[in-house]
């Protein structure tokens, strides 16, 4: 690719009224109108700098059209929970995100309205201004710890955006190591540029890998200077996240273990919780704070979440539990009866009550449509240090980990989780009654993360598909003419035309299967 793909908005290297020019389809060439050495000359530019790469996370317009479900790191969450078995849309409303639902985004690829310019766009953006950043390592000048601050979460945020480009664009890492990559970048560029070739998937990981290793170097005794930038813990949190994804289960949970030592973290409640829309609450590690003049309006998460926000599109096409996953809940986890609406008699229109409604998801404030954008919550790292210990075959340890967030969930959890049987073991049929210690952790995961992890990275890192189709299913789709099974093609995107079009290292035959 040549990299005048990327956006860079020179008012983002400003630090002022981050994209009040930018365009909206962010097909322009990287901006000359502020050199490297002004925007770098010290460390306070550079701190405006990646505000502004913050502040992508929870901006819309990453496409030529249907910017209202391309509305940044929270929509690709929720597209990535859709595409599974456990999360659905109960009407089609106007097919923002039905799409996904329905797994039928890849036609979409030679536009540039789909997903699969709009997340290449969005991350490759991301990390074409971090590049810059990065670049200055060694030659700002300000106070030592606010310059490592700073470069320790730019390495940090582009590992974050090359994690999620990997798993959307190739199959899981584990069986699929000299597969495909994605184009690394770790310079700064510009128009004219000479793309990159795919690599490999251990390229990849290993730039990440490289990247959170560095981060954490650089974040280790620094304070998080306000809770939507990454600190040492968050780090932590990240490579976690890798971790657990290359089966590397010991340095999991050991990563984990150090992420949940943050000063002043701690497991909630779910009425400490409320509508999962504060980074105030105890539990929250990492989150976008949105104030009432940045709110996104249409295009914005709960937006699309919360079916009581009236004329908003979640009260069109509501964001539904399915019923194979409630209905494997205890009748006494909180869960399912706070965050989930059951079986109803009589469905509604236009509200909250339909059978199985998500309620876990809330704006703050309907006045205003805000509500902050929850990336990273301690929970997580529980059932990340949890899952690795049992796939250690650590029972012992696993139970008591789970225990933790389990009684917080569930009163009768202590007698439910000595039923399970000490095994690593777990069905291939993910609407199965739960049996091992193992499927009863994943289980948790299922539920706790419902709506923000992305379901269908764990299918590919655990090698499971699904079937919707199953008695009592509430699926408005089914896909039963589709390929759901393990590392189906339709788990992941194609590489957009775009891509292929203007890299001179990449043809048509470098890309991705394209099922229609």
């Amino acid at each position: 690719m040549k990299i005048n793909k990327y956006f860079l908005c020179g008012l983002a290297f400003a630090g002022v009224g981050l994209l009040a020019s930018c365009s909206d389809e962010l097909e322009t060439q990287p901006t000359n109108s502020v050199s490297g050495t002004q925007v770098f000359e010290n460390a306070e530019h550079a701190e405006a700098a990646i505000n502004g790469a913050y502040r992508f996370l929870y901006t819309a317009g990453w496409s030529s059209g249907w910017g209202t479900q391309n509305c940044g790191q929270t929509a690709i969450q929720l597209f990535a929970d859709l595409m599974a078995e456990d999360h659905l849309m109960n009407e089609q409303g106007q097919g923002w995100f039905y799409e996904d639902y329905r797994l039928n985004v890849h036609g979409d690829y030679a536009g540039k309205a789909g997903r699969s310019y709009s997340v290449w766009n969005f991350y490759y953006t991301i990390i074409s201004n971090l590049n810059y950043i990065l670049a200055n390592d060694g030659k700002l000048e300000g106070d030592p710890d606010l310059v490592n601050s700073l470069m320790g979460q730019a390495y940090a945020f582009r590992a974050f955006c090359y994690f999620y480009l990997i798993q959307l664009y190739q199959q899981t890492y584990v069986g699929h190591e000299n597969a495909p990559g994605v184009p690394l970048y770790t310079e700064p560029t510009v128009a004219g540029t000479e793309g990159k070739p795919r690599g490999t998937v251990q390229g990849v990981y290993d730039q990440i890998n490289a990247d959170l290793t560095e981060a954490v170097n650089r974040l280790k005794g620094l304070k998080q200077s306000h809770i939507s930038h990454i600190d040492y813990y968050v780090a932590k949190g990240f490579q976690a996240r890798v971790f657990l994804v290359q089966h590397k289960y010991k340095e999991a949970a050991e990563a984990a273990e150090e992420a949940l030592a943050k000063p002043g973290l701690s497991l909630v409640k779910i009425d400490a919780l409320g509508g999962n829309n504060s980074v105030k609450t105890a539990d929250v590690m990492w989150g976008l704070e949105i104030s009432k003049d940045q709110t996104s309006g249409y295009a914005g998460f709960f937006s699309h979440m919360d079916a009581d926000a009236k004329g908003m599109y979640g009260s069109k096409a509501r964001q539904c539990i399915s019923s194979g996953l409630y209905n494997l809940l205890s009748n006494t986890d909180e869960r399912k009866m706070k965050w989930f609406r059951g079986k109803l008699e009589k469905n509604e229109q236009g509200n909250s009550k339909v059978s199985y409604c998500q309620l876990k998801f809330k704006m703050a404030d309907y006045t205003t449509w805000t509500g902050d954008y929850l990336l990273m919550r301690a929970e997580e790292m529980v059932l990340i240090k949890a899952e690795a210990e049992c796939h250690l075959k650590k029972f012992d340890l696993a139970r008591n980990t789970i225990k933790q967030l389990g009684m917080l969930r569930d009163a009768n959890y202590e007698a439910i989780l000595s039923q399970r049987e000490s095994s690593e073991t777990y069905n291939s049929n993910t609407n199965a009654s739960v049996r091992t210690l193992m499927e009863e952790i994943l289980l948790q995961r299922r539920v706790e993360l419902w709506g923000e992890a992305g379901r269908i990275f764990d299918l590919q890192r655990l090698a499971l598909g699904y079937d919707r189709k199953y008695v009592g299913s509430n699926h408005s789709e089914t896909v039963q003419t589709k390929n759901t099974g393990v590392a189906s093609p339709l788990f992941i995107f194609p590489l957009p035309q775009s891509e292929i079009d203007g890299n001179e290292h990449i043809s048509s035959s470098d890309n991705n299967p394209i099922v229609r």
